[in-house]
C-alpha cells in the first residue's frame, strides 16, 4: 500500500485501523496469557499437589521402615508381641504411602517411578531375608535364637533400602524444584505480558492523541482562524485545511460558501452603489418636486386671488349687461352675452374645484377620531336641497375612524351628490352606505339605484376633469371623484368601482382601523336615516 493511499484515509478509517490493530495485538497477548496462566496453574499444581505431598510421603515411608526395623529389634529383645506394634503399623503405613506416591505420579515421572520400584524391591528383599526369618525363629526357638540370628544378619540391606528412599526423595525434590522454577518463569512471563499490554495501550493512546492533534486539533484551530479572518472582512481569503479528508471536504464546502458570499457581496456593493445613485437622483427629483410644489402653491395663490378677481369682474359685468340690456339688442347679442356669463361661471367653478383638489393633504389640521355616522348626518343636511323629498339615504354600522372630518365630509358629499345627480328619470333615488371590518381596515360601500357606470369607464371615473356625459346633460366639472380618490389615498386607503352590481353604482373604499381598539369598541350602533316622501 502506497504512502499516498494512506494519506487519503479518512480519520474514521485510520481510527478503525488503529483500534483493530490494537485489538488484534491485545487478543494475541490475551491468548498467550491464557496459555501461560494454564501452564502456571499446572506448575503450581505440581509443586503444591504432587511434589510436596510425594516428598512428605517419602519421608513418612522412610519413618515407616525405621519403625519396622525398630519393632523387629524390640520383639527380639522381649519376645512380647506388643513390641511388634511398630512393625505391624509400619507395614500398613508402607502399603498406604507407596500407593499414595504411585497415585501422585504421572506418566512423565519415570525417574521417580524407577526409584520407587527400587525402594519396593529392596524393602521386599529386607523383609524376605531379615525381618520374616527373625520373626519365625523367635516364635519357634525363642528370643535367644532370634537375637543370635539378628546379630548374625548384616545391616547392608536395610541401609541400601534407606539409600534408595533417599535417592527417590532427591528425584522428588528435583521435580519440585523444576516445577517451582517453571512456575516462577510463568509468573515472570505473565508480568511481561501485562507490561506489553500496558505498553501497547499507552502507545495506541499516544498514536491516537498524535493522530487527533495532527488531523483534528491543529487543523481545526487553523481552520477557525481562517474563518475568523473571513468574518472580519477578508472575503478574498482562500480557506484550506491540511487535516483529515473530512475536514478538508468541510473546508472546501466553507470556501465554496465564502465564494458565493463574496460574489453576492459584490452584487450587493454594486446594487448599493446603484441605490446610492438612485437616491441621489431621487434627492434631485425631490428638490425639483419641492420647487414645483412651491410653484404650484404660488400658482394656487395667484389663481385664488389674482385670477379670480378679474374673472369675477368679467362675470359681474357680463351679468350686468345681461340684466340691463336684455331684449334691447338683437337675439344674437343676447345669446353671446349668455355664453360669456356661462363661460365665466364655469371658469370660476373650475378654479374653485382645482383649488379644493390642490389643498387636499397640503393644508391639514391633523387626524382626530371621526364618527362617520355623525359625518353622514351632516352630509345629509348639506344635500337636503339637492335630495328633494323623494330621495332615500340610509346608513348603518358606520365606525369611528382616524382622519380629518372636513375632508371625510367632502368625500361623502361628492359620492352621495353624484348618486343624487345621476339618478334614473322617474325613479326616486335610494342611497345606502354600509361598512365592514376586514384585515385591520374598514371597507365602506356607497351604493345607489341610479344610471350606473359602464365597466369600460371603471378606470376613467377617478381621473381629474374626466366626464362621461355631455356638459349640457349633467352639471359639474368632472373633478368630484378625483377629489374623493385623493382624500381616500390621503387617509391611507384605496377606492374602486364594484362592477358586479346589476343596477346602479356601487363604490367601495377603505379606511384604516384605529390601532389598539377592538372591533366592538370601534363599531357604533346601527343607525338608519330615511326620508320617504311620496312624490
Amino acid at each position: 500500500m502506497s504512502l499516498f493511499s494512506l494519506r487519503t484515509w479518512t480519520l474514521r478509517r485510520r481510527t478503525v485501523a488503529l483500534v483493530v490493530t490494537v485489538g488484534l495485538l491485545l487478543s494475541a497477548l490475551g491468548v498467550f496469557a491464557a496459555i501461560t496462566a494454564a501452564q502456571n496453574n499446572r506448575q503450581l499444581d505440581d509443586v503444591l499437589n504432587r511434589a510436596s505431598p510425594m516428598r512428605a510421603a517419602g519421608e513418612a515411608l522412610n519413618t515407616a521402615y525405621v519403625d519396622q526395623e525398630t519393632g523387629i529389634r524390640g520383639f527380639a529383645i522381649t519376645g512380647n508381641e506388643s513390641n511388634l506394634m511398630p512393625y505391624t503399623q509400619g507395614l500398613a503405613d508402607e502399603q498406604r504411602l507407596v500407593a499414595r506416591i504411585r497415585e501422585l505420579l504421572r506418566p512423565q515421572d519415570t525417574a521417580i517411578r524407577t526409584e520407587l520400584d527400587v525402594v519396593e524391591q529392596r524393602a521386599a528383599s529386607w523383609h524376605r531375608d531379615v525381618a520374616e526369618p527373625v520373626l519365625a525363629i523367635i516364635r519357634a526357638q525363642g528370643i535367644v535364637a532370634g537375637q543370635d540370628r539378628l546379630r548374625g544378619t548384616s545391616t547392608e540391606q536395610f541401609d541400601a533400602l534407606r539409600v534408595a528412599i533417599a535417592t527417590m526423595q532427591d528425584r522428588i525434590q528435583v521435580l519440585r524444584t523444576q516445577s517451582a522454577n517453571a512456575a516462577k518463569e510463568s509468573s515472570r512471563t505473565m508480568v511481561a505480558i501485562q507490561i506489553a499490554a500496558a505498553a501497547i495501550i499507552i502507545l495506541a493512546g499516544a498514536v491516537l492523541l498524535l493522530l487527533l492533534d495532527r488531523m483534528v486539533s491543529r487543523p481545526v484551530t487553523e481552520f477557525a482562524q481562517q474563518v475568523r479572518e473571513v468574518a472580519d472582512g477578508d472575503y478574498d481569503k482562500h480557506i484550506v485545511s491540511s487535516g483529515s479528508p473530512e475536514l478538508a471536504s468541510l473546508a472546501d464546502d466553507v470556501d465554496g460558501m465564502r465564494q458565493k458570499i463574496a460574489a453576492e457581496l459584490s452584487e450587493v456593493r454594486a446594487a448599493r452603489a446603484q441605490i446610492e445613485w438612485v437616491n441621489d437622483q431621487l434627492k434631485v427629483q425631490a428638490e425639483e418636486l419641492t420647487r414645483s410644489n412651491r410653484d404650484l402653491e404660488q400658482f394656487a395663490y395667484v389663481a385664488s386671488h389674482d385670477l379670480q378677481e378679474p374673472l369675477r369682474k368679467v362675470a359681474s359685468f357680463c351679468q350686468l349687461l345681461q340684466r340691463r340690456y336684455a331684449g334691447q339688442m338683437d337675439e344674437r347679442a343676447d345669446q353671446y352675452i349668455a355664453f360669456a356669463v356661462d363661460g365665466a361661471q364655469r371658469m370660476q367653478r373650475l378654479i374653485n374645484d382645482l383649488l379644493a383638489f390642490s389643498r387636499i393633504g397640503r393644508l391639514t389640521a391633523g387626524f382626530t377620531a371621526v364618527d362617520l355616522g355623525r359625518v353622514l348626518t351632516e352630509v345629509e343636511s348639506q344635500l337636503e336641497t339637492r335630495a328633494g323629498e323623494d330621495a332615500e339615504i340610509e346608513w348603518s354600522g358606520l365606525p369611528t375612524v382616524e382622519g380629518e372630518e372636513p375632508l371625510l365630509t367632502t368625500l361623502f358629499v361628492n359620492l352621495i351628490g353624484n348618486s343624487l345627480k345621476f339618478r334614473r328619470p322617474g325613479v326616486p333615488p335610494v342611497i345606502r352606505v354600509s361598512a365592514e371590518r376586514a384585515d385591520g381596515e374598514w371597507r365602506i360601500n356607497v351604493r345607489d339605484n341610479g344610471i350606473g357606470i359602464e365597466a369600460e369607464f371603471a378606470d376613467k371615473v377617478f381621473v381629474i376633469f374626466q366626464r362621461l356625459h355631455a356638459r349640457d346633460a349633467y352639471e359639474g366639472t368632472g373633478i368630484g371623484l378625483a377629489i374623493v380618490k385623493k382624500i381616500v389615498e390621503y387617509h391611507g386607503g384605496r377606492i374602486w368601482l364594484d362592477l358586479e352590481v346589476e343596477e346602479g353604482t356601487s363604490i367601495w373604499f377603505t379606511l384604516p382601523a384605529v390601532p389598539g381598539v377592538s372591533d366592538e369598541e370601534q363599531e357604533v350602533p346601527v343607525r338608519e336615516q330615511r326620508k320617504e316622501v311620496s312624490a
